[in-house]
């Protein structure tokens, strides 16, 4: 059973999240918050798998709840109206494991929900576009300073991360085991100080160790 606490100022669609989440086998809303400072209470105190995190809410608003939390190890996924770019990046720099629009399919809120609570991370397709347009934009040159903790064999595993690959994939292109591919992402978040793979994604492309199109 996946637990889920709901955190938005608005009582109607904590309502539409709880009926969407409370008709499926393995998962259960614990309990919702009207604002962030709530959130970080309430979170605390049930200790939820996953937290759906508003934004924009008063007291304390879904940024700042979110670093709060990420650094307990609590997973956050953004649900918000306001998918703006400098939401979403500060959205992933804070530990969310997602970023997610309140138009998304039904499906892909349940989804992101059990990704985030077995520890990977999702974004909206058009979230990552966009993500991805940005870095294009004002591509970075290689961070040496902020990789020098990796070791090659990490940085190459880090690369893979952050084209999205999978750690099946990853060990296929490596030939390695993905067990061996699980201790060296978890390593490489170690090293880096960074809760998840939304995090590695962000990283890759800041330092320059890969580049959109390469």
């Amino acid at each position: 059973m996946i637990t889920v606490l709901l955190a938005d100022d608005q009582p109607l669609v904590r309502a539409g999240l709880r009926a969407l989440l409370d008709t499926e086998d393995d998962l259960r809303v614990l309990g919702e918050a009207a604002d962030g400072a709530e959130a970080v209470r309430e979170a605390r105190r049930l200790r939820p798998d996953v937290v759906l995190m508003d934004i924009r809410m008063p007291e304390l608003d879904g940024l700042a709840a979110t670093r709060a939390l990420t650094s307990t190890g609590v997973r956050v996924v953004v649900v918000t109206t306001f998918d703006l770019d400098e939401y979403v990046y500060e959205a992933l720099r804070s530990g969310a494991s997602g970023f997610l629009v309140k138009d998304a399919e039904p499906a892909e809120i349940r989804h992101a929900v059990r990704v985030a609570a077995r520890g990977d991370a999702l974004l909206s397709p058009g979230v990552t576009r966009r993500l991805i347009e940005e870095f294009t934009a004002r591509p970075a040159a290689l961070d040496t300073g902020r990789l020098a903790p990796l070791t090659g064999r990490e940085r190459e595993v880090l690369a893979r991360v952050g084209r999205g690959l999978t750690n099946a994939r990853i060990a296929e292109e490596l030939a390695m085991s993905p067990h061996t591919v699980k201790t060296h992402v978890n390593r490489v978040m170690t090293k880096l100080a960074v809760h998840d793979r939304a995090q590695l994604v962000v990283l890759a492309y800041e330092t320059g160790l890969i580049r959109p199109g390469a």
